[in-house]
């Protein structure tokens, strides 16, 4: 099964990939590693901004860290030629979640990635992972994941 059916079947519709919004690459490549810069909790809709624990509930900001995930899938698929099956291994998830001060379930939230990245290509999917709290994330949004994957 390639990968395109697998979020065919998942009912996943990659977006068009976010450009950058200050000085960097979306994606870099070196070797056989590639870096995806951190995305953000957006889509069409204009995604899930807030704090969590504040103003967005534990399930907003899981659904927010999927959406990041989502947006790290596109970012592969740009920066592959349009081939996620030249993914080998997701190999890190770095998770920041813009958390109110009461707020403690960080790691619950970055599962809705992680667990997308187990979804979408198996056991290649399990990674290591950081996931931190943090005062203020860019534009707002609840939740920014970056990530190292290792390709083919």
């Amino acid at each position: 099964m390639t990968i395109a059916s697998r979020l065919a079947d998942l009912g996943i519709v990659l977006p068009e990939p976010a450009a950058a919004v200050a000085n960097y690459v979306p994606a870099v490549r070196s070797g056989d590693l590639l870096y995806i810069s951190g995305q953000l909790s957006n889509d069409a809709s204009g995604g899930i901004k807030g704090t969590i624990g504040v103003d967005v509930s534990l399930d907003q900001a899981v659904a927010g860290a999927r959406l990041c995930g989502i947006n790290l899938l596109a970012q592969m698929q740009a920066a592959l030629g349009g081939n996620l099956d030249r993914v080998a291994r997701i190999v890190k998830l770095g998770g920041f979640v813009q958390a109110g001060p009461e707020f403690v379930d960080i790691p619950k939230v970055i599962n809705g990635s992680s667990d997308l990245m187990v979804e979408v290509f198996g056991d290649a999917g399990r990674h290591a992972r950081s996931a931190v709290g943090v005062y203020r994330l860019p534009l707002g949004f609840a939740v920014e994941i970056d990530a190292i994957v290792e390709v083919k």
